[in-house]
């Protein structure tokens, strides 16, 4: 039985047209292959990208994940490794320190919304001795800026591999001896990881990066680590009451979203790249509304039972079209209607509609908190 949600067929149909004129912009990134499940961003540099084997430790992690019966999708804007390695995408940089991760996480994080991301950088920092005793600082602005950008992603840390050079093992340790004290003060949601043990200096192929057996070792620390963490390998599929969140179709990685941040009653929903403003920001209350801006509520036009009924925004008023239950399975339907809030032909490009459609299980009525 699989953990996670599935990329089904097609959702609803109806307003194909309409949702075509909303388009505003690029759909954004390209999604490369995937069994369609929990969006995992591997981060960091040339041993995420898997210098000198390509596709590194993510050959042996994919290989854990789909032999547990766990559905993943890696993501990230690189892309390489075997054709074993059923998802090639990961957001790994040859060269680049903490500084160069931190000064592109945010766009990273709105392309590709992932539920939990594996941090492993700092070992450029040691080697190119840059700026070495504010590295475990700039690693915690990192992981605060993560933080502010996603309160909800789960975030495993990793102390950086060894490295064969008795100077440069010596600078690793320190930085690795570090990194405790800082992921403890970053809140539940992220996670140390004990890297720099699962392989050792004969697991190194040129005194720095992992050969073949080492990587394939790392593959399992990471697999690890993450089951050790559930929630890391499934979406949270229930806003909590009272707490602002963004509400994401994990099948498109796009965001619930009020179109053109309007404020009028009537304004249409659609789907668009997770940016975290005001039009994406959205309460559960206890009443079962869904709320944005304070005073609007998510709203079936006219409380109408058809498919293609649109969804937009209006004053709360307590009414059954602004009624929802919310499952565990990431569906939200309608109290007047029992359909669910469904995105337009099953599609993925930013703009695209958000209408009322019988509900079918499919990846277009799936969201989720971010």
């Amino acid at each position: 039985m699989r953990h996670t949600l599935r990329r089904l067929a097609a959702g609803g149909l109806g307003l194909a047209l309409a949702a075509a004129a909303l388009v505003l912009g690029p759909a954004g990134p390209a999604h490369a292959e995937s069994n369609g499940g929990v969006k995992i961003m591997p981060l960091g540099d040339s041993i995420t990208d898997g210098y000198n084997v390509p596709g590194g430790y993510r050959i042996e992690l994919w290989k854990r994940l789909a032999a547990g019966g766990y559905t993943a999708d890696f993501v990230g804007s690189g892309s390489n490794g075997p054709a074993s390695l059923g998802d090639h995408d990961h957001e790994g940089h040859s060269g680049w320190r903490i500084d160069q991760i931190d000064a592109n996480i945010v766009g990273w994080l709105q392309a590709y919304a992932p539920r939990t991301i594996l941090l492993h950088i700092g070992t450029n920092d040691m080697n190119q001795n840059y700026d070495i005793a504010n590295a475990p600082a700039r690693l915690s602005a990192l992981i605060d800026k993560i933080r502010a950008n996603d309160p909800t992603v789960e975030l495993f840390v990793a102390q950086i591999t060894p490295e064969s050079d008795a100077t440069l093992e010596s600078r690793v340790q320190a930085y690795n001896a570090a990194l405790p004290g800082v992921v403890a003060s970053k809140g539940a949601h992220t996670h140390l990881v004990d890297m720099h043990s699962a392989i050792t200096t004969a697991d190194l192929a040129d005194g720095v990066h992992p050969n073949a057996g080492g990587y394939d070792k790392m593959g399992a620390r990471w697999y690890s680590a993450l089951q050790s963490v559930p929630a890391s390998l499934a979406y949270v599929g229930v806003p909590p009451v009272g707490s602002a969140v963004s509400v994401l179709n994990p099948q498109s990685g796009r965001c619930l979203d009020v179109y053109g941040a309007g404020t009028a009653s009537g304004t249409q929903l659609i789907i668009w790249d997770c940016h975290g403003g005001t039009n994406q920001s959205w309460t559960r209350t206890a009443a079962g509304e869904l709320r944005v801006y304070g005073s609007k509520c998510l709203d079936i036009n006219g409380n109408g039972t058809a498919n293609g009924t649109k969804v937009q925004i209006w004053d709360c008023n307590g009414t059954t079209a602004q009624k929802f239950t919310f499952n565990a399975d990431g569906s939200i339907v309608g109290a007047g209607s029992g359909k669910c809030v469904d995105v337009t032909s099953s599609g993925t490009a930013n703009g695209t509609i958000v209408q009322l459609y019988q509900c079918n299980g499919t990846g277009a009525q799936k969201w989720t908190t971010r």
